[in-house]
């Protein structure tokens, strides 16, 4: 007994990889498919009692796979969508799809995740071995799917999801790229002219022997300070910036506090929270929709919204629904809903549409937050170029003011 259970120990210690394979089988007709194995002679023995003579065994080669995005997932979740809509089986759907892959990563993920659905566990339990690419939404909705016989359908529903999630994150994005890279390359500007071009005015100006005006004497003593002491002023920054990021992951009362901070902007504030509503009526409509519970889907909607407040806000209804209270006055009390969106969910719950409803919430935010990344575009760029031409031309006046002085006395 012992000695087979520490042969079966063994056994399950063996990491298995794909391997692809060509043969003949009994009619002589050439063949080829894939295995998954702990080795060559394994695949070698197995097509040998399958009756096929193998001419070749090649172990396929992930190594070199890119990081798996968010792209990556909604766009093998609409293609499996699409295949197992047009009839065809689950195992040749994630063939088709794993073969396809541009990124080995993203083919190694759905050979690991086909392996277990073929040696008989549920797609949403082979999902759930891999919670970095398939979070609990994701598994519920398939689970639902799966129990209710529509995984087409659901998974439809989710590629839908997932594709407009991933375009209110890129429209943001977007909206956002445009004065970060601004700022961060008025920044290189203003330190290379503070290191170098203000000391070489220095120079000229020490030279000449002149008094010089108070604004070009403290951009000098700025500039001799940053000579001194970049190596501190970068340092430190650098810490703070660091140490800011790492509380922020690793601290709730940190993400609590610059979630609300973040809603509480005057420019930005505004179109974070229509995109967190976005996102947090649409992630309940498709679970609701899937046939998932209230109280379950809930679950997964608070994470979904992306923002601290909102999620303890969720927790809150979670517990609330739980104890029998409708969902329009659980939202009603956690004080952080619009009154439309409080309205819609109370219609929706009357009228036993309340995914619909949720639905077409989703699709206010979303058109309001493209109207918003327009707007805030539009209202950014001039007010960027204000504050630089007022920081760096201030900073060339200020080098160049001596030099007006001179040309005065010698005039």
């Amino acid at each position: 007994m012992a000695t087979m259970t520490k042969t079966a120990a063994r056994g399950a210690s063996v990491k298995e990889h794909i391997f692809t394979w060509e043969g003949k089988d009994k009619a002589g007709k050439l063949v080829r498919g894939e295995m998954r194995a702990g080795g060559e002679a394994m695949v070698n023995a197995t097509l040998r009692r399958q009756g096929i003579l193998v001419t070749k065994i090649k172990k396929r080669d992930f190594k070199r796979g890119g990081r798996i995005t968010e792209k990556d997932i909604t766009l093998f979740t609409r293609q499996l969508s699409t295949m197992i809509k047009a009839g065809v089986p689950l195992l040749q759907a994630f063939d088709i799809v794993a073969k396809g892959a541009s990124n080995r990563s993203v083919g190694k993920l759905l050979m690991d995740v086909r392996a277990d659905v073929e040696t008989g566990s549920s797609l949403n339990q082979a999902f759930r071995k891999h919670p970095l690419y398939f979070d609990a939404l994701f598994c519920n909705l398939v689970a639902a799917g799966e129990a209710a016989g529509i995984l087409d359908s659901v998974l439809d529903r989710l590629a839908t999801y997932k594709e407009k999630i991933l375009a209110i994150r890129s429209k943001i994005k977007s909206a956002l790229f445009y004065p970060i890279a601004v700022v961060v390359v008025a920044v290189i500007v203003i330190t290379i002219i503070m290191l170098f071009v203000v000391p070489a005015f220095k120079q000229v100006f020490s030279g000449a022997g002149a008094s010089l005006p108070a604004p070009t004497l403290i951009l000098v003593a700025m500039s001799d300070f940053m000579v001194d002491y970049w190596y501190l002023i970068f340092g430190i920054l650098g810490g703070v910036v660091y140490g800011f990021f790492f509380m922020w992951r690793r601290s709730e009362k940190m993400q609590m506090v610059m979630d609300r901070l973040v809603l509480g902007l005057p420019i930005f504030g505004n179109l974070i929270r229509k995109a967190v509503m976005a996102r947090w009526t649409r992630t309940l409509s498709t679970m609701f929709s899937a046939g998932v519970p209230l109280v379950e889907s809930l679950d997964s909607v608070g994470g979904a919204s992306g923002n601290y407040v909102y999620r303890a806000a969720t927790k809150q209804i979670q517990s609330e629904v739980s104890t029998g209270t409708s969902l329009t006055v659980a939202m009603q009390n956690a004080n952080v809903f619009p009154n439309m969106v409080t309205q819609m969910a109370a219609i929706g719950e009357e009228s036993g549409q309340l995914d619909t409803m949720l639905s077409k919430v989703a699709d206010f935010f979303e058109a309001e937050v493209d109207d918003a990344v327009g707007a805030l575009s539009s209202l950014l760029e001039p007010l960027i170029m204000v504050v630089l031409g007022v920081l760096i031309g201030g900073m060339l006046v200020a080098l160049y003011l001596p030099i007006f002085k001179l040309g005065d006395v010698v005039g």
